[in-house]
């Protein structure tokens, strides 16, 4: 692990991480993050206590690294930069699949599930998906008014749609939607963060269980099918499903009550989406809307497994690397006028969803579903707006993915 880099005259002038996100802008990155910049496109930073993980803050640079097999994705390693405090990690360590893993053994369980997720069957569920927003909306309208978007809409939506697409009971939502809060919170305890993994992986444990003994159409029961023929764990199989529940609706979850305030605060951009009648300025739109928001903001995580020379630096074998979506996706270099939404611009280099081969592999059904349901909520809603100030409102700043925890409305 890494503990002095040539940064500035000493030690002390290392920033430390990760720094907030101002309350006047929270839709932004970190104004002290994004003044790394000035130091270049890889910079240190002082992250729980003596260690100093490099970040790499431009679009290219990231692009470049994630390629690289001379980066480790495996948490294991001793220089593997935490998203919690690694004096904790032995009341908190998880087996979190493939994600935590490097080729080949990450490529052959992602094949396992990525079938799953291809452009082609993610268009198959489009109605699906379109009859669920609908009725979602239909039941927020019936229902008090005002209303929290999140608890409404945003949250059971990808939670339904995941539920449907692993062999999950949807009844059970309750409790793994507060499972996954510990799981995804920067700020709990170790002990509470464990208890959460162990919940669910107990969970899914018996869905296997029960998927082995009777099969069904789904992505669980396909798993099991592999466990028969000898391809798959069961260990693997379940911490696979505690994947995908998690990924499934975290991320969209979030990228829905967001988009939903942002877009509420752009009107002018609004429109764009509610007057389309061509899906391409839709599927346009949301990529803006993904560049812009970013909300895995804490970055993506790596090991340097040999020295690496890039930009000027020389990252250690040892070092902790942290990758800023969120920063790549504010790079003036590649998006011009970065701070400013367009939903008319090609956004889609941004790295919401990574690059590389640990890109994410559900980001067709999660490209989807926000495809469906901004369009759909604007038409059928077109008076909704925000009760509160957005200085009051409740952003995600403690959790690994940016959101928001309450989003309150009226129409």
């Amino acid at each position: 692990m890494t503990t002095a880099h040539s940064f500035g005259t000493a030690p002390a002038d290392i920033p430390d991480f990760p720094a907030p996100r101002s309350a006047v802008c929270p839709f932004d990155p970190s104004p002290e993050l994004r003044n790394l910049t000035r130091h270049g496109p890889v910079a240190p930073v002082r992250s729980w206590g003596d260690s100093t993980p490099w970040v790499v803050t431009s679009h290219a640079e990231q692009k470049t690294l994630l390629a690289d097999p001379r980066l480790s994705a495996d948490f294991s390693h001793p220089g593997f930069p935490s998203p919690v405090d690694p004096r904790h990690a032995h009341a908190g360590k998880t087996d979190m699949s493939f994600v935590g893993m490097d080729d080949p053994e990450h490529a052959r369980l992602r094949r396992m599930v990525s079938g799953a997720f291809t452009v082609k069957r993610i268009e198959a569920l489009r109605p699906v998906v379109q009859k669920m927003v609908d009725g979602f909306i239909d039941d927020m309208l019936a229902g008090p008014n005002p209303a929290d978007l999140v608890q409404a809409l945003a949250l059971p939506l990808p939670s339904l749609v995941i539920s449907e697409l692993l062999g999950v009971p949807y009844e059970d939502h309750a409790f793994f939607q507060n499972n996954s809060k510990d799981i995804v919170s920067a700020v709990t305890t170790p002990e509470a963060r464990q208890a959460a993994h162990t919940n669910l992986a107990e969970y899914l444990d018996r869905l296997v269980g029960e998927k082995l003994a009777e099969p069904g159409d789904d992505l669980l029961s396909k798993l099991a099918e592999l466990i028969d023929a000898g391809e798959l764990t069961r260990r693997e199989a379940v911490t696979m499903g505690v994947l995908l529940l998690l990924g499934g609706h975290e991320t969209t979850a979030n990228m829905i009550s967001l988009g939903t305030l942002l877009l509420l605060q752009h009107p002018d951009q609004l429109a764009v989406i509610r007057e389309a009648e061509d899906p391409r300025v839709i599927a346009t739109a949301v990529e803006e809307l993904l560049r812009y928001l970013s909300v895995v903001h804490l970055g993506r995580r790596r090991t340097a497994l040999e020295d690496i020379e890039i930009a000027g630096r020389t990252i250690r074998a040892g070092d902790g690397v942290i990758l800023l979506g969120e920063l790549a996706n504010r790079d003036p270099a590649v998006f011009p006028d970065p701070d400013r939404l367009d939903l008319t611009r090609d956004a889609r280099q941004h790295q919401a969803f990574g690059s590389g081969t640990h890109h994410c592999v559900g980001q067709p059904l999660a490209r989807m579903e926000l495809q469906v349901i901004y369009p759909t909520l604007f038409r059928r809603v077109p008076t909704l707006r925000v009760t509160e100030d957005v200085a009051r409102l409740p952003f995600k700043y403690d959790a690994v993915i940016y959101g928001l925890y309450e989003l309150p409305v009226t129409w």
